[in-house]
């Protein structure tokens, strides 16, 4: 008997920033089991990053570590398809068909909008306006069963499927509606400096990035508030020892072990023994992929060999979905 034909998901990220531990120890420490239960689509939106001005160069150099970073943790490019977005022309088109159909009022009701129009009030520009039709057309052009949902994202994802299914009530069943996919979030981990919220690029020194010395990881946590308790000792409690805790979350994802491990392995040793043990952790978790990492960025003609196939597979697939889409609007087939 044949094997069943693997559900398709679709994820994207931008590479307007380097990948944190909070990324790691969330979902992407999971997307390795993923793709043997899914047929992936991963790509690197660099599209999305020009809403905000970018250094080219810099853009650049971070899309490629992003790739590199990507298959580093674990994103083997044999067994899902791994591409960047600029690449693959198809998304550009089909954002203009999706935004003839995309409500004026749908998309000003967008809460992303709204932070990032206050965030950059000198350059409210249209693509910051238009930005989840280009991430509709990113979705639907894959016909993708599932699409991660983050809690960021989830009005994108509903606006996606409301245009796909008004395109669908005009022209009959052309756009696969996608279900949104809670995906393992793993540890949700807080900044190291401020643990009322959560790890972020925007404050680096309470961040922790994959690609970190381990000096730099090693300091970092040191300074790590802990408590502003008199206990000094090393106990599970979110709501009176939030500093304490999100320690304790990442050196229980690091090791493996419980809380209840991790109070007696430092029981009567306090924050001072204990801090410097998760960089520890950290460090040793992180290295592999920092190795690797530095390894793949070498080898350029490697990279250049995955988003090439890549881009090609994606384009492939998309283009069979922009055809119909074209022929349905009455365009005349190229």
């Amino acid at each position: 008997m044949e094997n069943e034909q693997k559900k398709v998901m679709l994820s994207g990220i931008q590479p307007s920033g380097a990948l944190h531990l909070g990324n790691y120890l969330g979902p992407l420490r999971h997307w390795p089991r993923m793709i043997e239960e899914f047929d992936c689509y991963f790509f690197l939106a660099d599209m999305h990053t020009i809403t905000v001005r970018q250094d080219p160069a810099a853009l650049r150099k971070q899309t490629i570590t992003l790739l590199a970073t990507y298959i580093a943790c674990g994103l083997d490019p044999e067994k899902c398809t791994l591409f960047i977005q600029s690449h693959v022309h198809q998304h550009a088109e089909l954002a203009w068909v999706l935004s003839c159909y995309s409500m004026f009022g749908e998309l000003s009701r967008m809460t992303q909008f709204k932070d990032k129009s206050a965030r950059h009030s000198e350059n409210v520009n249209a693509g910051l306006f238009t930005y989840p039709v280009l991430m509709a057309a990113d979705i639907l052009l894959y016909q993708p069963d599932f699409v991660p949902v983050g809690d960021d994202q989830k009005q994108h994802v509903e606006l996606c499927r409301n245009v796909a299914e008004r395109f669908n009530g005009i022209y009959g069943d052309v756009l696969k509606v996608p279900e949104p996919y809670i995906a393992k979030v793993g540890a949700r981990i807080k900044s190291l400096n401020s643990p009322e919220g959560k790890m972020s690029k925007s404050q680096p020194e309470g961040c922790v990035f994959l690609l970190d010395t381990p000096e730099d990881i090693a300091r970092k946590f040191k300074r790590a508030v802990t408590d502003s308790d008199t206990e000094n000792c090393v106990r599970f409690d979110p709501e009176a020892k939030p500093g304490v805790s999100n320690l304790m979350q990442i050196y229980a994802a690091a090791t493996g072990k419980t809380y209840e491990e991790i109070e007696a392995e430092f029981q009567g040793q306090g924050y001072g023994v204990f801090k410097p043990k998760v960089g520890e952790a950290v460090i040793e978790t992180l290295r592999p992929i920092r190795e690797e990492t530095q390894r793949l960025l070498k080898d350029k003609s490697y990279l250049e060999g995955v988003y090439r196939a890549g881009a090609e597979r994606a384009s492939a697939v998309a283009e069979r979905t922009l055809r119909k889409v074209y022929k349905k609007v009455g365009f005349i087939q190229r």
